[in-house]
C-alpha cells in the first residue's frame, strides 16, 4: 500500500488508519517510530489519541510486543479495507488522467506522411478511441512554437534547440539515377562530375536550392547542380528520375524499393550526404502530454528495426 497517496496523507482520519496499520504490521512501537522517523513518545501519543477517538483500547502493549484486542482486530480489518478502497479509487482517477484523449494535431512531410505516417495513425486510432487525430501534410517544416500542431515529423538536423526530439529511425540521403540514364550519359565518378550531368532538383524548405553537399574522408564538396527539371514535390522528382531524366537526391525510405527492383541505381555511393534521420519533435509544453507521448511511443515501436524487413544493403526500408 502506498504511503504517498494524497487522500490518505491529507485526510487526518485516513492518515490515522494508515498509521495504525503500519504499527500493527511492524509489531513494535519502537520499530514503527524508526520507520516513520519520529520519536517513540510521538508514536505512543498518536496511538493513544486514536484509541481515545474510538473510545476503546485497540492494542495491548507490553515492553516486548503488541497484540490486538478484539476491537483492535475489527479496527484493523476495517481500516485496511478502507485504505485499499481509497488507493483503488485514486489509481482509477490517475489512470483516467493519464489516458490519452482529446485532439492530437500532427504535421508530416507530404510523401513520407502519405506512405508511412498515415498507416501508423490508422493503427493508433484503433487502439486509442478517445484521441481525435488530425494529420496535416506539408512540403516544408512548420513552427511548433504556437498551438497549431502538437508534434511534427522531421528529417535531418534540427535547428531549433527549444524543441524536444526523439529519433524514430535512421535514414540516409542518396544520389541515384535510372539504368537507362546512366547507360546514355555515363556514371559520375567524383562530385565534380555532377556538373556535366542533368540533375533533378527538389525546391524545398528555401535552403540551398540546387546545392548538393557530398563528404568523404573529412572533405566536403558543395556542388551547384543544374538540370532542365525541378519541383517542390519529392514524388514528382522521383517519377522523373524513374523516367530517365537525370540524377536525383532522395531519402532512402523513398527509393530503397527501386534499388531492389533495379529501376534505380545508386551513384557516388562512397560519398555521404547530409543526414536525414527521422525524428518526432514537439514543444516543451507537450513533453508530459499523454496523447503526444502515447503516439510517439507507438510510432517508435512501429519503426523499430525488429518490425522492418531489412534489405540486402541492411537498409530498414
Amino acid at each position: 500500500m502506498s504511503k504517498n497517496l494524497s487522500l490518505i496523507s491529507q485526510n487526518p482520519q485516513f492518515s490515522d488508519f494508515a498509521f495504525f496499520v503500519l504499527v500493527v504490521k511492524k509489531g513494535s512501537l519502537s520499530v514503527a517510530a524508526r520507520e516513520l522517523d519520529i520519536t517513540l513518545s510521538a508514536v505512543s501519543k498518536r496511538l493513544a489519541r486514536i484509541e481515545q477517538g474510538v473510545g476503546v483500547r485497540l492494542l495491548n502493549r507490553t515492553t516486548r510486543r503488541l497484540s490486538l484486542t478484539e476491537e483492535g482486530a475489527i479496527f484493523l480489518e476495517r481500516a485496511t479495507r478502507i485504505l485499499a478502497d481509497v488507493e483503488e479509487m485514486e489509481n482509477y482517477f490517475h489512470r483516467a488522467r493519464d489516458r490519452p484523449s482529446g485532439l492530437l494535431k500532427i504535421n508530416a512531410p507530404m510523401g513520407f506522411g502519405r506512405s508511412y505516417i498515415a498507416p501508423v495513425v490508422s493503427a493508433f486510432a484503433k487502439l486509442h478511441r478517445d484521441v481525435e487525430v488530425q494529420l496535416h501534410l506539408t512540403d516544408r517544416p512548420v513552427s511548433l512554437n504556437n498551438d497549431d500542431f502538437d508534434l511534427a515529423i522531421r528529417f535531418g538536423e534540427l535547428p531549433d534547440a527549444r524543441i524536444i526530439a526523439r529519433k524514430i529511425a535512421p535514414n540516409r540521403r542518396l544520389l541515384c539515377a535510372s539504368p537507362a540514364y546512366l547507360k546514355l550519359h555515363g556514371r559520375p565518378q567524383a562530385p565534380q562530375d555532377l556538373l556535366n550531368h542533368d540533375c533533378i532538383v527538389l525546391r524545398q524548405n528555401d535552403s540551398g536550392f540546387g546545392v548538393w553537399r557530398l563528404s568523404k574522408s573529412g572533405e566536403t564538396h558543395s556542388i551547384k547542380v543544374e538540370g532542365a527539371l525541378s519541383s517542390n514535390d519529392g514524388e514528382v522528382t522521383l517519377t522523373w528520375g524513374l523516367d530517365g531524366h537525370g540524377i536525383l537526391m532522395r531519402a532512402e525510405w523513398d527509393i530503397a524499393r527501386y534499388f531492389r527492383s533495379g529501376r534505380l541505381e545508386q551513384v557516388l555511393a562512397d560519398y555521404a550526404l547530409p543526414p536525414a534521420d527521422i525524428f518526432a519533435v514537439y514543444a516543451e509544453q507537450n513533453q508530459a502530454s499523454p496523447k503526444v507521448l502515447a503516439f510517439v511511443d507507438f510510432l517508435a515501436s512501429r519503426f523499430s528495426p525488429k518490425r522492418q524487413a531489412w534489405d540486402d544493403n541492411h537498409s530498414m526500408w
